[in-house]
């Protein structure tokens, strides 16, 4: 007869595993359908919103959650800003592509500089336009290829940049002289001669500056050089409220040697200089040239030591400088004053 061994309850989970009724804890009574007595589950878009945390007691229309304020605050930080478009009056004057800049180069118009890519050395075409720019003593500069497309891009369509087949030759907005025409302008009118000299003002905005008040004190013509320094853009024409149309300006490749011409020519170089004798006590009558420093380092070592006098403004106040364009405006006048205007 077999033996059937009997195996006693146990235990599983803290619990035995025989009769469970009197061990087994209360469960949770689940909802009865509507109309036998009990009403159904509310919907979980129809209770109340819950207080924990902070959160708000209404909500949005229809039971719907206020936007999120971080969600906001992530959309600004990401979007792109704004993009102002330039104005036409703006926009630089460029000649692109390689025949107009050559064509340009022919005619012997005003260029302010030619820029081109690094890669144009190794291009024969590009490398004869260079050679013609700096045999008529164009400034050439070596950019990137994006610098180009990002300067092209208003004259483009569909958001492209126009085709500058690498190479962009940047205009002024008026025609530059050279020093005879200033001192031909002062025979013209009998005058002595008045040149104004700038030694590598940088902001346009001085220079537009500087050509208005030299229009109006009725000087001869205005030099500046072509390198390190700002030259006649739209800017500079708004700034000088129109007086690029009528003065003289001369772009020169040396600025010592145009002051040694001026010299010869029989003007007295005048520096604007904090360290010289008090401009009531330089002469300044007769033929003379005014030399303007930069914003930065005012007047160079090379000029300085070209000038016949310095020539300070008297200073009271806590600050020892005026801009470089007022401090112009001051000597200017100063000058006619000398000459015997009322």
């Amino acid at each position: 007869m077999a033996y059937n061994r009997q195996r006693s309850a146990g235990f599983k989970n803290g619990q035995p595993l025989g009769d469970r009724t009197k061990f087994d804890a209360p469960r949770r009574k689940k909802y009865e359908p509507e109309g036998e007595g009990r009403k159904a589950a509310p919907r979980r878009e129809d209770r109340a919103p819950s207080a924990k945390f902070g959160r708000p007691a209404e909500n949005g229309p229809e039971g719907q959650r206020p936007p999120r304020a971080g969600g906001a605050r992530q959309e600004e930080r990401f979007a792109p800003p704004p993009v102002r478009e330039a104005a036409p009056e703006e926009l630089p004057y460029l000649i692109f592509g390689r025949n107009p800049v050559k064509e340009a180069i022919k005619s012997g118009r005003s260029i302010d500089r030619i820029l081109v890519t690094a890669a144009g050395s190794e291009d024969g075409s590009l490398r004869e336009i260079v050679r013609m720019a700096r045999d008529a003593g164009v400034v050439v500069a070596e950019v990137t290829r994006a610098k180009l497309d990002e300067l092209t891009l208003p004259f483009g369509y569909a958001g492209r940049p126009a085709a500058h087949q690498g190479i962009v030759a940047r205009m002024p907005e008026c025609e530059y002289c050279d020093l005879d025409a200033i001192l031909d302008c002062a025979k013209e009118r009998g005058e002595d001669p008045f040149v104004i000299v700038l030694d590598c003002v940088n902001d346009p905005h001085n220079l537009g500056s500087i050509l208005r008040t030299a229009e109006c004190v009725g000087a001869h013509g205005v030099v500046i050089p072509k390198r390190r320094a700002a030259s006649v853009t739209g800017t500079v024409a708004k700034a000088s409220a129109g007086a690029v149309s009528y003065q003289n300006v001369a772009r020169v490749a040396n600025l010592g040697a145009a002051i040694d011409r001026l010299k010869k020519e029989g003007l007295w170089i005048a520096g604007a200089d904090m360290q010289g004798v008090s401009m009531e006590s330089v002469p300044m009558k007769g033929p003379f040239a005014l030399v303007i420093g930069g914003e930065d380092e005012g007047l160079s070592r090379v000029v300085k030591e070209r000038c016949d006098f310095l020539a300070a403004i008297p200073m009271r106040g806590h600050i020892n400088s005026l801009n470089a364009s007022v401090a112009a405006a001051v000597l200017m006048y100063e000058k006619r004053r000398q000459d015997g205007w009322r």
